[in-house]
């Protein structure tokens, strides 16, 4: 029941404040799991997914920080949050996160670990290669557009419904990662996914992976 008041209120609240334009929605599987790869630019980032989808397969890690407040955590429960520690290794995040895609949940991720604050790609980490590498399932890149903290707020301020876009790509596969060469394999893997990410982007939002080869390939396709 919560879970469906949460939904409920997620899409009043964006339909509220934004204009959501969606494209590629047809690239997510309907059955099965996957890695869905967005960048982070807004507060409001973490309920796009589910203002889009009724489905609660999927999960999603968030900063240990908003752990401490207990309304966040009664969120957290029924909207599959994974607290994760963003600046040390934390095992424990890892091997539940492991645990729910072994179990068929889906996984929506940031891979750059936080926001950016100046809505342009930063360089994304290992985790989102690794994860998928290992469980074997496709991922979507997704570029997320207008939903940066200041564009939302201004636009409040002057009683505006902000633009906001999400343009879903083509699920792609990372394969299982060697034995040897295992570090410069997750590298190659993470840079896959960042310049798919990427190339669904302005330019403006492509950041350190505006000028990678990858992405200009994937632009020219």
């Amino acid at each position: 029941m919560i879970r469906k008041f949460l939904r409920g209120l997620i899409i009043l609240i964006i339909n509220t404040i934004a204009d959501v334009e969606i494209t590629g929605v047809e690239h997510f599987p309907e059955k099965g799991g996957f890695v869905a790869a967005v960048n982070h630019i807004g507060f409001i980032d973490i309920g796009m997914f589910h203002y889009q989808f009724d489905r609660y397969d999927m999960f999603i890690p968030v900063a240990e920080k908003w752990e401490k407040a207990a309304w966040i955590r009664v969120i957290a429960k029924a909207l599959n949050f994974v607290f994760i520690d963003r600046y040390n290794p934390d095992l424990k995040a890892l091997r539940k996160m492991i645990n729910l895609m072994n179990e068929g949940n889906s996984l929506v991720i940031a891979p750059e670990g936080t926001r950016s604050h100046t809505a342009s790609l930063q360089e994304g980490k290992h985790g989102v290669a690794y994860l998928a590498a290992r469980s074997g399932f496709p991922v979507i890149p997704v570029g997320m557009t207008g939903t940066e903290d200041k564009n939302i707020l201004g636009n409040l301020k002057r009683f505006r419904r902000s633009k906001v876009k999400l343009v879903i790509g083509e699920a792609f596969t990372i394969p299982p990662l060697p034995v040897t060469g295992k570090e410069e394999a997750l590298k190659t893997a993470t840079d896959e996914v960042m310049c798919q990410i990427a190339a669904l982007l302005p330019e403006s939002y492509r950041g350190v992976y505006a000028d990678h080869p990858r992405t200009f390939e994937l632009l020219n396709r």
